[in-house]
């Protein structure tokens, strides 16, 4: 054997023993790959059976009770206002009230000049008078101007022959009357009058004993 085919035999060998360390490399390398492979794998099992699973009936159970809660709120809401405009209503109803019978009092007030002359005049008046058309005419008139306001709300005090009341009848002046009772009116100077339950105008009086 000369010395070329030397040469080439120990080439030959030389790459026969490379393909074989390399094929053993490559096999190590798929080896080392899937050993990665399994592992990551069971990593992910691992973390999968660690994680708790989601309950999506508890998961909407949430939402329902949220919104249930706001709508517990709303309606809240929503009666709160309710109450707050009844109280409103009640109340402006109740102030207009009392606007309307302190305009009604007012006016009362003012008629009842009027009244009392419409009755000196009738007291002055002789029978014969009384019976004369004019004068029927005027009655008439008086009492139907007495039956509208009392209609309305006003109403005579009552004083001749009755208790002394400070709190509806003013005394001007006090006698000393053995047929009389204790503390009785025995004479009327002016009528009082009510306005509903409210004194317009106290009755002017005289008190015996």
């Amino acid at each position: 054997m000369n010395a070329k085919e030397l040469e080439k035999k120990v080439k030959n060998k030389n790459k026969a023993e490379n393909a074989e360390k390399t094929a053993e490399t490559t096999e190590e390398t798929a080896e080392e790959v899937k050993e990665e492979a399994a592992e990551e794998e069971a990593a992910a099992e691992e973390k999968t059976e660690d994680k708790p699973e989601e309950k999506p009936e508890e998961s909407k159970k949430d939402k329902k009770d949220k919104k249930d809660t706001e709508i517990a709120e709303l309606n809240d809401r929503i009666l709160r206002q309710m109450a707050e405009f009844d109280n409103y209503r009640k109340r402006t109803e109740k102030e207009k009230a009392l606007m309307f019978d302190m305009g009604a009092k007012n006016i009362v007030e003012k008629i009842l000049p009027v009244i009392d002359n419409f009755e000196r005049g009738f007291d002055m008046l002789s029978e014969e008078e009384k019976a004369k058309p004019f004068a029927a005419g005027m009655e008439k008139v008086y009492k139907q101007m007495m039956t509208g306001l009392a209609e309305a709300g006003l109403k005579e005090i009552k004083a001749l022959n009755c208790e002394f009341n400070p709190d509806i009848h003013n005394a001007v002046m006090h006698v000393e009357d053995e047929n009389a009772g204790e503390n009785v009116i025995v004479e009327v100077f002016q009528k009082g009058y009510f306005y509903k339950d409210t004194v317009v105008r106290h009755s002017m009086v005289k008190v015996a004993n």
